[in-house]
């Protein structure tokens, strides 16, 4: 792990491998680990970079504004990287996403699996079922509200806790306790969202777009990658990974690295 100044901000990373360049953005629930699987198999042939966004994780939150892409882009900079693919998963695809609207001369591609987009509602159905897996928790409470956000995220809505290795659901826990208490820091600091936000603007990324989700995440996500791909000019839609939900690189590494190193420039 190192650690470089961003924006006013010591962002903490990994690298690892030699090639085009390749950044891995992690989910709101996790944090740089979720891509232990990914790292290896990129490393063969692309530079990768595996970043924890602004708060999370061992990376700093200085108390001014700031935004995400701005972040990315900065990080890139400090690097040295002229232009990159990026890979975000959930939180990540959506800060990805932002980042290739905002930059789009930057991002030469982009992977996104599970991921929301800026100004994009949430249905009612999707709200319902938060509030029968998830319920009221006290927000002070990491480890219960982790045991419910990975109930509704990472076993997903069509399984029980009994169908996922008990491991991932250990790990995810941990990872989601640290990232709830960065939420809970960045409550206090402005983030500023992209403007336009992104659900209205998936036609201006040029860039190639991959698309992908578990077959048992959200509807809302799986029909949210339809329109992406769709509208996209080069958006490309995964086949749905079966037995996987949200976290999908990190419970089914063996098909998102395939098709990583099968689409990544």
């Amino acid at each position: 792990m190192a650690k470089i100044e961003v924006n006013g901000a010591r962002l903490a990373y990994d690298e690892a491998g030699s090639g085009s360049p390749v950044v891995l953005v992690h989910a709101g629930i996790a944090d740089r680990r979720m891509w232990r699987a990914q790292v290896p198999a990129l490393a063969e042939r692309h530079r990768v970079i595996v970043p924890e966004l602004r708060g999370y994780g061992e990376s700093e939150l200085p108390p001014s504004p700031f935004a995400h892409h701005d972040d990315l882009v900065g990080l890139l900079d400090a690097l040295g990287i002229e232009r990159a693919a990026l890979v975000g998963c959930s939180l990540g695809g959506r800060v990805a996403v932002d980042t290739a609207l905002a930059y789009p001369d930057r991002i030469s591609a982009l992977a996104l699996f599970g991921a929301p987009v800026s100004g994009n509602e949430w249905s009612e159905e999707t709200e319902r079922l938060w509030d029968e897996l998830v319920g009221e928790v006290d927000p002070e409470d990491f480890a219960a509200s982790a045991t419910g956000e990975v109930r509704f995220w990472v076993v997903g809505p069509t399984r029980q806790p009994a169908d996922v290795d008990p491991e991932l659901i250990r790990f995810a826990e941990e990872m989601d306790q640290r990232a709830l208490a960065a939420e809970q820091a960045l409550s206090a600091i402005d983030v500023d969202e992209l403007d336009p936000p992104a659900i209205e603007r998936l036609g201006e990324l040029r860039m190639p777009v991959l698309v992908g989700t578990g077959a048992d995440d959200l509807a809302d996500i799986r029909r949210l990658a339809d329109r992406i791909a769709a509208e996209a000019p080069q958006g490309v839609r995964m086949p749905d990974v079966p037995d996987a939900a949200h976290l999908l690189p990190l419970e089914r590494p063996a098909p998102v690295n395939a098709a990583l190193l099968a689409f990544l420039p």
